[in-house]
């Protein structure tokens, strides 16, 4: 979902803009969280680094990319500055490199459950056809599905992505498949980018597991 998917969607200028808010609401705070958990877990597993860049923290400021940002609001999909990391400071290199790659990832899929969790608790507990309701339904809801949609294309094995990262720490440096994909990272990347926006693929995955977690929750209220 970007800006233009928002202004095609025939919604009234205020319900719009309503839309627009919760939407970046939810966007800022996935990618804080991916990458402050990155932070957080590389200094506990003995790198400094990314306190003395100031990414241990959860301003959005320290954490966004200007194009990235740029990206995410044109077509929904965008990136953050990776958080510096010494991997060679960690007190277990191997150990340091695994749980940092994952660190992001469960951290928005853990979200991804509590932020839908809280958005059947809205659905299913309060009139929804307030605007109140309504806006802060949609910000659990957004906040769920970006979650996951950002942990699902963290997993996608290609360099920067930390899918990668977790796999070839797994793996000897000279692994094939490992030089195969550093060596042609940036074409696999440019054909995974031109899936997700011309085929929806990613789209249709996220909206059918989040969709139907939401609606597994909204059951209990």
């Amino acid at each position: 979902m970007g800006i233009f998917s928002i202004l095609n969607s025939g919604l009234p200028f205020t319900e719009m803009l309503l839309f627009f808010v919760a939407w970046i609401i939810a966007v800022v705070v996935a990618i804080c969280a991916h990458e402050f958990s990155h932070a957080v877990v590389a200094v506990k597993m003995g790198d400094l680094t990314p306190k003395m860049a100031g990414r241990l923290t959860l301003n959005p400021f320290a954490h966004f990319d200007a194009l990235g940002f740029i990206f995410m609001l044109l077509l929904g999909f965008g990136w953050a500055k990776p958080v510096p990391i010494q991997s060679r400071n960690f007190r277990n290199i191997k150990k340091g490199e695994i749980w940092v790659s994952l660190a992001g990832i469960l951290t928005n899929l853990a979200l991804c459950v509590i932020f839908s969790f809280f958005c059947a608790l809205v659905i299913g507990l309060f009139n929804i056809e307030l605007t109140i309701w309504l806006f802060i339904a949609r910000v659990f809801m957004f906040s769920a599905f970006i979650n996951f949609a950002l942990a699902i294309f963290n997993l996608i094995p290609i360099p920067p992505l930390d899918g990668f990262n977790f796999i070839s720490a797994l793996c000897r440096y000279e692994n094939k498949f490992i030089q195969f994909v550093r060596q042609n990272s940036l074409i696999l990347m440019l054909i995974v980018l031109m899936l997700i926006m011309f085929t929806d693929i990613m789209g249709i995955f996220v909206d059918l597991v989040v969709g139907n977690l939401i609606a597994l929750f909204t059951m209990i209220f």
